[in-house]
C-alpha cells in the first residue's frame, strides 16, 4: 500500500501539482437498527477506497475512488490535477497551506474486546435486551429505537510534504431513543454510548442499565409540569454544558465558519465570557470518542485553548485557514471517509472545571432551573442558540424541586458565557456524532455551571 500511494504522489508532482495528498482506508463496519423489538436492519462488511486531493495554482481538485489499486489511483491523481487546473482559472483567493513537517508513523489500536470478535447475533441480542428493558419498565412506554455502529480498520495518509501515516480506527457507538404517552402527554428521551477501546463498553454500560436509565427518564417526565417561560438563573449539568459548548460556542470557533462571518470573527484576544470560563477543543484526551493522533491532513492533534479565563485565544484550524490567519494548524481537519474532503471539525470540546460544589451552585438560587440532560441543540453564526432539555427540575430556595418537561433554553452565546457566575469542580465527557455535511465522532462536556440568567421556554 505504501509504495502504491507514494508513487501516486510522485506522479501528481510531475503533472504540476504544488501539493498532493492521498487518504486511503480499509475499514470493517457493522450497522444495526432495532425498533420496538424488531430488527429493522443489520449489515456488516468491508469498505475500502481512497481520496486524492491536488493543489494547483491555488485551487483544489478532489477525486475519490472505491478501489485504490495502482492503475485506478494513477487515473484519480490525473483527474484531481486536471480539476484543480480548471478551477484555478477562476479562483479569486488562491489557497495556500501552512507549513507542516511530514512525519512517518504507525498508530495502532489495542482493543480489549474487538467488535470484530463479537458475533452479529450477540450484538442483536444486546440491542433487543435493551429494548425489552425499556418496555418492561412501564406499560406506558410506546416506542424504542436503537442504533448501533462499530468501525475497525486502518487509514493511510501520504502527502507530498513527506508524511506517511498508518493509523488504526476503532469506534463502538450506540444510541437509544424511547418514548411514552399518558393522557395526551407525550415524552421522550435519548442516550448515547461510545467507546474507542472496544466492545467491552457494554460490560459496564449494560443493556439493562442503559434501558432502565432511559425508561426512567421518560416515565418521570409524564408527571412533570411545564416550565414557566421567562429569564431565570439556571444550573446546567455537564451533559447540557457539553452540547452548549459544542453547538453554541464550538462551531463558531471552527475557523472556516469564523471566516464565513461567525460572531467571533473580530473577537480574537478580546474578553467574550466570564473570567470563570476556559474552553478547550482537545484531541489528546485518552480514550475519548473525539481523540486521535493525526488529523486527515497529517497534522498532529493537540489540546487547543479556545477561551482562557474569558478571553478568546484560539480557533480550530486546517492548514488552509491557519495560513490565512497566520496561525498554526491545530489538527482539526477531518473527513468522514475517503469520499469526502477534510473540513474543520471538533474533537473533544469542553469547559474546564472550576472549584464549586453542586450544593454551592444551587444554594444561592431563589427560583430557577436545574437543566440536567439535553435533547438536541442548534446555533447560528450570529451567536443565537437553542438547546432542548430532556430532564430538568425547578430550584426553589436553594433546593431541587419538582421535575419539568419539554424545557428549552435560548439566547445569545456571548451574553450567556458572560453570565456564567460559578463553575463546578466535577467533570464529565459525553460521546456523540456531529453533522456538518459530514459525520464525525466527537465528545463534549464539562462540569456543572451556574448561569445568572438564561431564557427558559417549554411546552406541553
Amino acid at each position: 500500500m505504501r509504495e502504491t500511494l507514494t508513487k501516486s504522489i510522485d506522479y501528481g508532482r510531475r503533472l504540476g501539482a504544488e501539493y498532493v495528498e492521498v487518504r486511503a482506508q480499509n475499514l470493517f463496519k457493522t450497522l444495526l437498527t432495532t425498533k420496538d423489538g424488531t430488527v429493522e436492519g443489520a449489515k456488516e462488511g468491508t469498505e475500502s477506497g481512497a481520496g486524492v486531493r491536488a493543489l494547483v495554482n491555488g485551487a483544489w481538485g478532489f477525486v475519490s475512488l472505491g478501489n485504490p489499486d495502482s492503475k485506478l489511483l494513477t487515473e484519480a491523481v490525473d483527474e484531481a490535477v486536471r480539476l484543480a487546473k480548471a478551477a484555478s482559472l477562476r479562483v479569486k483567493s488562491p489557497v495556500k497551506l501552512a507549513d507542516v513537517k511530514g512525519v512517518e508513523d504507525r498508530v495502532t489500536a489495542k482493543p480489549r474486546k474487538s467488535p470484530q470478535d463479537v458475533s452479529m447475533e450477540e450484538k442483536i441480542d444486546n440491542a433487543l435486551a435493551m429494548d425489552r428493558t425499556v418496555f418492561g419498565y412501564d406499560k406506558r412506554m410506546k416506542s424504542c429505537t436503537i442504533s448501533y455502529l462499530d468501525v475497525t480498520g486502518t487509514n493511510y495518509f501520504v502527502n507530498s510534504d513527506g508524511a506517511c501515516i498508518q493509523q488504526d480506527k476503532l469506534y463502538v457507538w450506540s444510541r437509544i431513543l424511547a418514548s411514552a404517552r399518558e393522557n395526551g402527554v407525550y415524552t421522550s428521551a435519548r442516550e448515547e454510548i461510545g467507546s474507542t477501546s472496544g466492545y467491552e463498553v457494554f460490560d459496564t454500560e449494560t443493556p439493562e442499565k442503559v434501558g432502565t436509565m432511559v425508561a426512567k427518564r421518560v416515565v418521570e417526565q409524564l408527571k412533570a409540569k411545564t416550565p414557566k417561560g421567562g429569564s431565570f438563573p439556571a444550573v446546567l449539568g455537564p451533559n447540557v454544558v457539553g452540547v452548549f459548548m459544542h453547538e453554541a460556542m464550538g462551531h463558531l470557533a471552527e475557523a472556516d465558519l469564523t471566516l464565513s462571518g461567525s460572531i467571533l470573527y473580530d473577537k480574537l484576544g478580546k474578553q467574550i465570557a466570564s473570567d470563570l470560563v476556559t474552553v478547550y477543543d482537545d484531541g489528546t484526551v485518552e480514550g475519548a470518542f473525539g481523540s486521535f493522533k493525526y488529523d486527515d491532513e497529517g497534522v498532529r492533534t493537540q489540546k487547543t485553548p479556545l477561551i482562557e479565563k474569558g478571553i478568546l485565544t484560539g480557533l480550530m484550524h486546517s492548514r488552509e485557514t491557519a495560513q490565512k490567519l497566520n496561525m498554526e494548524p491545530t489538527g482539526n481537519a477531518r473527513a468522514e471517509d475517503f469520499r469526502f474532503e477534510p473540513i474543520i471539525r471538533m474533537r473533544n470540546t469542553y469547559l474546564a472545571a472550576g472549584d464549586s460544589s453542586f450544593e454551592e451552585l444551587v444554594e444561592d438560587v431563589d427560583f430557577g432551573y436545574y437543566l440536567k440532560s439535553f435533547r438536541g441543540g442548534q446555533a447560528n453564526l450570529d451567536g443565537t442558540f437553542q438547546v432542548g432539555i430532556q430532564e430538568a427540575y425547578e430550584i426553589v430556595k436553594g433546593q431541587l424541586g419538582e421535575a419539568v418537561r419539554s424545557a428549552s433554553i435560548s439566547g445569545n452565546t456571548l451574553e450567556t458565557l458572560r453570565r456564567v457566575d460559578a463553575v463546578g469542580r466535577d467533570f464529565e465527557l459525553w460521546p456523540g456524532r456531529c453533522g456538518k455535511g459530514q459525520t464525525a465522532f466527537i465528545c463534549d462536556g464539562g462540569p456543572h455551571i451556574r448561569v445568572g440568567e438564561v431564557t427558559v421556554g417549554g411546552g406541553a
